[in-house]
C-alpha cells in the first residue's frame, strides 16, 4: 500500500505547525514532516533541514526552471516558498505517510497531485483579530511584516472551500483532537 498525504494548509498564525507536530508524535499515523524549501533567511531559532531548506533567490529559480518542486510559490517579492519533489519522495519511499504545512496554494496543488491519497486540512483561525494577536505574540516579525501576513491573510480565508475539511482553531485542545479524529479516519482507508 502506498504511504498517503496529510495536507494542512490556512493563513500564517492559524497553528498549522502546532498541528503538525502534534499529528507527528501520533505514533500510529507513522508520518513524517516533509519540509518545505524557501528563499528568505533563517530565523535565530530555525535550522536548515530540519525547519526549511534555506535556498538563495537564484538556486530556487534554478530549481523551478529545472521542474524539481512539487508546488511553489513567490509568497512576497523574491520571497519563494515550495514543495521539492525529491522531499517527498525520500519520505514515501522510506514507507512514511507525508505531513505537509504549505500556504493555500500549496496546499491546493499538493492535493490536485496526489488525488484521493491525500486529505487536505484548511486551518482557519477563530477571527482576524485572533490571528493578529498570535502573529505579533510571536515577536518574530516586524510590524509591516505582520500587516502585509494579515493582508494576505484576507484573500487566504476565500480559499477555505476547496480544501477537504476545515478546522477553527478555536481552542487547541478540540482543535488537535479533530484534526486526530480527520487523520485517523483517513489513514485507515
Amino acid at each position: 500500500m502506498s504511504s498517503k498525504l496529510v495536507i494542512l494548509s490556512g493563513p500564517s498564525g492559524a497553528g498549522k505547525s502546532t498541528i503538525a507536530k502534534h499529528l507527528l508524535k501520533v505514533e500510529n499515523f507513522n508520518l513524517a514532516f516533509s519540509i518545505s524549501a524557501c528563499s528568505r533567511r533563517a530565523r535565530d531559532d530555525e535550522e536548515n533541514g530540519k525547519d526549511y531548506y534555506f535556498l538563495s533567490i537564484d538556486t530556487f529559480k534554478t530549481k523551478i526552471e529545472e521542474n524539481e518542486f512539487l508546488e511553489w510559490e513567490e509568497v512576497y517579492p523574491n520571497n519563494y516558498y515550495g514543495t521539492l519533489k525529491v522531499e517527498v519522495e525520500r519520505l514515501r519511499s522510506a514507507g512514511k505517510n507525508v505531513v505537509f504545512d504549505v500556504d493555500v496554494t500549496g496546499g491546493i496543488n499538493i492535493k490536485r497531485f496526489f488525488k484521493e491519497n491525500a486529505i487536505s486540512i484548511f486551518v482557519n483561525p477563530p477571527s482576524l483579530e485572533a490571528l493578529e494577536e498570535r502573529l505579533r505574540s510571536r515577536n518574530t516579525e516586524a510590524p509591516e511584516i505582520i500587516t502585509r501576513r494579515l493582508r494576505k491573510a484576507k484573500l487566504e480565508l476565500t480559499y477555505a472551500g476547496k480544501f477537504d475539511y476545515i478546522i477553527t482553531n478555536n481552542n487547541l485542545e478540540e482543535t488537535l483532537a479533530e484534526a486526530e479524529t480527520l487523520v485517523e479516519n483517513f489513514l485507515k482507508y
